[in-house]
């Protein structure tokens, strides 16, 4: 008897099971495959990046050698290809702004302007967007194109902002626009590390346009190196004042 009362407790789980599968099996069916497809999908994909990186990487030795070369025509070919198949790659990146390079340095702006464009909107990186922008604005005020060369820089990464305030004090001053220029610099001059030469070379601008570096505080100059001493540090030379703040952060 307890035989049958357990064949008919599972039939009647086998009826339940059948019924369960009967509403829920197409859908569960589906799911599992679509899952699977999905799994396979991505072994695909990376096995397709990685081809591409293959290819991609293998092209830009190519156009490393007519760099190299200084052939502009062979570079120009190179680096259509790459631009056509790998663009969005950072691969394509290094090839756009090193082929601009050779092309401003061989006289031939154009071509220099189109490959630092490509790598402006179609990178991957925004650091290198952000370098290919900073060159693109600095040949259009060389050029005189000033509000397209204010453009470009309104794009730059935040990480490039003392670069981005030395290019827009240059378009100020190039306008005879005196006091915007001279904020600008003053800007990048703070910006910058005073080790740097570049900071000196910002420096020498802002020179020229009758500023005292000596009456500019860096952020880091204008929190006095003690309590004990705020006169000192407040009218120091900016590279003296930099040391102090250092040795105080370090202490």
């Amino acid at each position: 008897m307890a035989i049958q009362n357990l064949d008919l407790e599972e039939q009647e789980q086998l009826d339940k099971l059948r019924h369960f599968w009967e509403k829920w099996g197409t859908l569960i069916t589906t799911v599992v495959v679509l899952a699977l497809l999905a799994f396979a999908g991505w072994r695909g994909y990376q096995w397709y990046e990685s081809n591409q990186a293959v290819k991609a990487s293998a092209l830009y030795d190519q156009i490393q050698a007519d760099a190299d070369a200084g052939d502009t025509a062979k570079l120009a070919n190179s680096l259509k290809l790459m631009q056509d198949d790998f663009a969005s790659t950072t691969y394509g990146q290094h090839a756009g702004l090193l082929a601009a390079q050779v092309f401003l340095e061989k006289g031939q702006a154009e071509q220099s302007r189109a490959a630092l464009g490509m790598v402006a909107e179609k990178g991957p990186d925004k650091g290198r967007q952000g370098l290919a922008r900073l060159q693109l604005a600095q040949q259009m005020i060389g050029e005189k194109q000033f509000e397209q060369a204010q453009q470009q820089l309104q794009q730059v990464d935040a990480s490039y902002a003392a670069l981005v305030a030395d290019l827009t004090g240059d378009i100020h001053t190039l306008q005879n626009q005196q006091p915007q220029a001279i904020e600008a610099y003053t800007r990048a001059w703070r910006e910058l590390d005073s080790n740097l030469a570049y900071q000196q070379m910002v420096g020498i601008k802002l020179t020229a346009l009758g500023v005292d570096l000596a009456t500019l505080e860096t952020p880091a100059a204008a929190a006095p190196a003690s309590a004990a001493a705020p006169a000192a540090a407040s009218s120091a030379t900016p590279a003296a004042a930099s040391s102090a703040a250092s040795a105080s952060s370090a202490g």
